[in-house]
């Protein structure tokens, strides 16, 4: 086991965390939903339509390109709708619940890829490079877990799995079987467990050290030509499940936090649930709600769901004082910047402070201040990169590492930026413009 130190980055020390270890459980939601946008990658065609019947664990939709690859249904229930965008775009699967008890069964003596692809946990994990849904014909070098988050006011990952041992054990036992390689486990210090046949390293420093790609860049580097596969470590606990019972589960634990919540909390909910039910006697008007952390979470609204990726909903003032005495000027104590520029940083980084929704300022030229690279503790000229992809300049993006890193990487680089530049958009366009040259 190693312990990587590293220094680069920034914890952003928010209102609104959650305390209490408890797990309260969410009432029921009254519709749930699959949104196709959470799964890169995929290019939905549809195996339901409006009306049909399915179980929990039935498919739903599966890729264009690679058929075998299935996005399945949470609970059991009646195809409500099939709501669709511009252009016919499918932007959500939305399932009306009717028996809870109907779930689908797998055979888990079929092989390991075959099981995963039929089950839909294999559209939960991603690969390195492009940050997508793994493509099934190619084996990876290695498997990343990430088994803490180190985003702002992000939940506990192992106090989800605390008491599914036997469950990891046997996910990477499965997962060993798709690869030549290794299956590494990153942990906090002191939070590690001794997981039968995975590599264990640890992972001290501030935020993004959670990130998959920051554990594999300090780790085992990806080079042009090879894939990993990366994914945290309730799905891989949820793999390990499938691997012993022929069943999914699509429960999970939630913390509703922030600094619009009442009381944060930890909530047990199912995938795909209403925010309603997640959000129950919350006033969340004029509030933003974030599906996910504030760096990288999708903004829904009171009549969103709780999208699959994500563990965390955090609510945020959208605005406070829009009118702010001498502005950028202001010599309150309340005013915060990650830089050195106001009063605040004399009392220190510990005491949590509140953070609205705007973005204080407009896109600009990107000025050469070490920005990106101080909140990326990663081995690439992170400037570079970004100035190599908004050029579309593929022969450079290859040569600055545009293979190790997604857009999440570059989130906290995004929000210390004075450029106010959307980093993680143009991330995923190079990436994407990257895979269709090359694939």
């Amino acid at each position: 086991m190693a312990n990587i130190k590293l220094k680069k980055g920034f914890d952003l020390n928010l209102q609104g965390r959650v305390t209490s270890t408890a797990i309260l459980k969410a009432p029921k939601s009254t519709l749930y939903a699959v949104v196709p946008d959470d799964f890169q990658g995929i290019i939905p065609r549809m195996e339901v339509k409006e009306g049909d019947h399915v179980e929990a664990g039935a498919p739903l939709f599966h890729d264009k390109t690679h058929e075998d690859i299935k996005v399945v249904s949470p609970v059991a229930g009646l195809v409500k709708e099939v709501r669709r965008g511009e252009r016919r775009k499918i932007e959500a699967v939305v399932i009306d619940p009717n028996n809870e008890s109907q779930r689908l069964m797998h055979d888990t003596k079929q092989d390991v890829k075959t099981l995963l692809l039929e089950s839909g946990l294999w559209a939960m994990m991603r690969q390195r490079p492009y940050d997508v849904v793994p493509n099934p014909d190619v084996r990876p070098r290695d498997i990343f877990v990430t088994c803490f988050d180190s985003a702002p006011l992000a939940p506990n990952l192992i106090a989800m799995v605390q008491d599914k041992a036997d469950y990891l054990a046997a996910g990477v036992k499965a997962l060993k079987q798709l690869t030549d390689g290794d299956v590494y486990l990153g942990f906090r210090p002191g939070e590690e467990m001794n997981v039968e046949g995975a590599i264990v390293n640890t992972f001290e420093g501030p935020h993004p050290a959670g990130n998959a790609g920051v554990q594999i860049a300090n780790t085992k580097p990806v080079n042009k030509g090879e894939v990993v596969w990366t994914m945290d470590v309730v799905t891989l606990s949820r793999i390990g499940e499938l691997a012993k019972t022929g069943f999914v589960s699509f429960d999970t634990v939630v913390a509703v936090s922030g600094e619009g919540i009442k009381e944060p909390r930890l909530v047990s909910a199912t995938m795909g649930c209403t925010m309603a039910s997640l959000l129950q006697d919350e006033d969340v008007d004029g509030k933003r709600i974030i599906c996910g952390n504030v760096l990288t979470g999708v903004k829904v609204d009171g009549n969103g769901w709780l999208r699959a990726p994500y563990r965390h909903v955090t609510v945020i003032p959208e605005v406070t004082k829009p009118d702010e005495f001498m502005g950028w000027a202001s010599l309150s104590p309340k005013r915060y910047s990650i830089y050195r520029l106001f009063t605040s940083w004399l009392m220190g980084r510990k005491k949590p402070v509140s953070m609205d929704a705007r973005v204080k300022g407009g896109e600009r030229a990107i000025v050469r201040l070490d920005e990106y690279d101080n909140m990326l503790p990663m081995d690439i000229y992170a400037e570079f990169l970004i100035k190599a992809i908004i050029a579309g300049d593929i022969d450079k993006m290859e040569k600055l590492g545009i293979f190790e890193v997604a857009p999440e990487d570059f989130a906290l680089a995004e929000y210390a930026d004075t450029s106010k530049l959307e980093l993680q958009r143009i991330v995923r366009e190079g990436l994407d413009k990257l895979r269709n040259e090359m694939e």
